[in-house]
Order: structure tokens, then sequence, then C-alpha cells
């Protein structure tokens, strides 16, 4: 359970982290969206810019099987790296975006 709680702490700073650095457009904010009772966590665009619709995931981590997820990464920053900088193993941590078949070639978990 200690694991998890730890898990949990460190994608909540990641995101915030993100969420604090970026310089942002006028009119378009980031969100944090931290589910904690189903262990979803993301970081999302919402807003207005040039009379367009700003909305979208930015990065989004779930924690499935005592395992980080990373389901989507939309930022040019390696997220896998940064989380193993702050402790988590790379075993325990799944490229999701990656299909079942091409996990077995990266250095991180399978599923």
């Amino acid at each position: 359970m200690a694991k998890l709680e730890k898990y949990r702490d460190y994608i909540q700073q990641l995101l915030n982290k993100y969420a604090a650095s970026d310089s942002g457009e006028d009119g378009v904010e980031l969100q944090t969206i931290f589910d904690i009772e189903h262990d979803h966590y993301q970081l999302f665009y919402v807003g207005w810019h040039n009379r367009r619709r700003v909305y979208g995931p930015v990065i989004h981590l779930d924690i499935k099987n005592e395992k980080i997820w990373l389901q989507w990464n939309g930022t040019e920053d390696d997220i896998a790296a940064d989380l193993v900088e702050m402790g988590v193993p790379k075993q325990d941590i799944v490229l999701g975006f990656h299909s079942p078949y091409m996990r077995q070639f990266t250095d991180f978990a399978v599923g």
C-alpha cells in the first residue's frame, strides 16, 4: 500500500510541475485532474485561443496493478524518464501508448 501512495504522490507532483511551468496562451489554462479513487491522472488544456476552442489531454497516467501506465504524452518531454528520476523503477512503468507487442522492445514493463 505504501508503494501505491508513493506513486500517487509522484504522479501528482509531476503533473503539478508541468501545470505550473506552462507559459500558456491567453485564454487557455492547464487543469490537473486527479481521480485518486480510480487512479486516473490527467493534465488538460481548456479554453479559447483566436476564437477557437482548445480542449484536450496533454498527459494521461493511470495506476494499474501497482504499475504506472503512461497512456498519453502530448509533450516533447520524456515523462517516463521523469518518473525514473523520481525513483520509480522501469519495471513499474508501462508505456501504454505502445501496442502490447511493441512494449517488449522497450526498457519498461510490458503490462
